[in-house]
């Protein structure tokens, strides 16, 4: 059996052990500020976080906020690294309710736990089971949970489907965003045509692939022959809110070597929208550097990127058009992780950063589109151990109801999950 990337990775995970001595000293850092009430939902000694910024963390009531569960920290995890999967019931004294457990998980976006639908009665995760990553679903009313065959990347609105990538693919070439303990059949293969994006049918499990490596690698990439020759693979799906066209970017890396699993370089990125059976694709961001990305309604996308000609930015993209706007670059100058709150304040993004050089702070903030103003919500220190692969990025997750907001931070000497409450600020709109 093919080894995985982090078995050929002795160097790496010296590095990554060596980061484990370093102590987590809040003094490494800026202080910590916060500007609306925040408070931590989670203990340790046991490390908790949600992880990626666009999944559905709060139950309709929002007060059920789910969260991953892990004993270490410092260090890249491994297929055999097991966290458990539950929720926080904020209004029992932030009771802790173990509902599993993953061994098919990362740092940035756990293991795409995830509520299912509108009536908090489902509760989605992925999962490795023998020689395949699967996805879990429990039932909140029966406490059971069943398993479909497919990973789960990203689910409809209504919960009735969800999309599912190829992990072991994403492990070898995006280390941190795949998931360990399975080698990938087609290593050796620059744009397999069985490997790509999977339509999974949430209540049958039913599955079929819908758009595969071979069919974007063979799309035209103007002004770059490069592409033919490189590794291809898919990062980071989004379905729109009426389920009825998808996000996803199409990366491909220069340089790779399938037999030490090593690659050189970086990767180039173009963002593609195509309806939910994988027909009608679209280029909507050719530009390469395409990052964080958001849908605002169904026909537009407003996403850190730069266009040609142009300063790197938010901008908003109407789908299957060329027409883009500038979103906010006086208040919203650097990359974050963005989202637009629910209605009645949609007119809202819900932002952050990545750790100031100087001070290592995250900001989390609001900024209110119509009138241009940005409200911070508070500055996290993250301290310097926190870095690369295993870093806590903030991730800010809205609730249903816009009016609170989880974060992860690891300024307390270990990552948690707090909870900010918005209300007041988004009065001021």
């Amino acid at each position: 059996m093919k080894l995985s990337r982090r078995q050929f990775g002795a160097i790496a995970t010296a590095s990554a052990l060596a980061a484990t001595q370093k102590p987590l000293r809040a003094a490494e850092t800026g202080p910590l500020e916060t500007f609306v009430p925040c408070r931590a939902i989670t203990k340790g000694p046991q490390h908790h976080w949600f992880g990626y910024y666009d999944k559905r963390e709060f139950d309709p009531t929002n007060t059920l906020v789910l969260s991953n569960e892990v004993a270490f920290e410092g260090r890249s995890p491994t297929g055999e690294d097991t966290i458990a999967v539950g929720y926080v019931d904020t209004s029992d004294n932030d009771r802790w309710h173990p509902i599993g457990t993953s061994n098919a998980w990362g740092w940035q976006q756990g293991c795409m736990l995830q509520w299912l639908g509108d009536d908090g009665k489902r509760i989605l995760w992925n999962d490795r089971q023998g020689d395949s990553f699967v996805a879990r679903i429990y039932s909140t009313e029966t406490g059971t949970t069943r398993t479909l065959g497919k990973p789960i990347y990203t689910v409809s609105a209504d919960g009735t489907f969800g999309l599912s990538a190829d992990f072991r693919r994403i492990d070898n070439l995006r280390p941190g965003y795949g998931y360990d303990g399975l080698a990938d059949p087609n290593v050796a293969n620059r744009a397999p045509a069985d490997s790509g994006i999977w339509r999974v049918d949430l209540q049958t499990g039913e599955e079929e692939l819908i758009l595969s490596l071979a069919d974007v690698a063979a799309m035209p990439w103007p002004d770059d022959d490069t592409h033919a020759q490189a590794w291809h693979y898919f990062n980071h799906l989004l379905i729109s809110p009426d389920s009825q066209r998808f996000i996803v970017l199409h990366r491909y890396r220069p340089e790779f070597d399938p037999q030490t699993l090593q690659f050189k370089g970086g990767f180039v990125t173009r963002m593609l929208t195509a309806a939910v059976d994988g027909s009608d694709r679209y280029v909507l961001d050719p530009s390469g550097y395409t990052s964080h990305f958001i849908w605002k309604g169904s026909d537009a996308v407003t996403m850190w990127t730069k266009p040609a000609g142009q300063r790197a930015g938010f901008y908003e993209f109407v789908d299957k058009t060329d027409q883009v706007r500038p979103v906010g670059h006086d208040k919203m100058p650097t990359n974050g992780h963005n989202t637009y709150l629910p209605a009645p304040y949609q007119d809202w993004i819900l932002n952050d950063t990545y750790p100031d050089r100087k001070t290592r702070r995250q900001t989390v903030y609001l900024y209110h589109v119509p009138s241009g103003r940005r409200f911070d919500l508070g500055h996290f220190p993250s301290p310097p151990a926190y870095s690369g692969e295993w870093r806590c990025d903030t991730h800010p997750r809205s609730s249903n109801d816009g009016t609170k907001v989880a974060i992860d931070s690891p300024h307390d000497g270990g990552r948690q999950v707090y909870l900010l409450d918005i209300a007041d600020v988004l009065k001021q709109a």
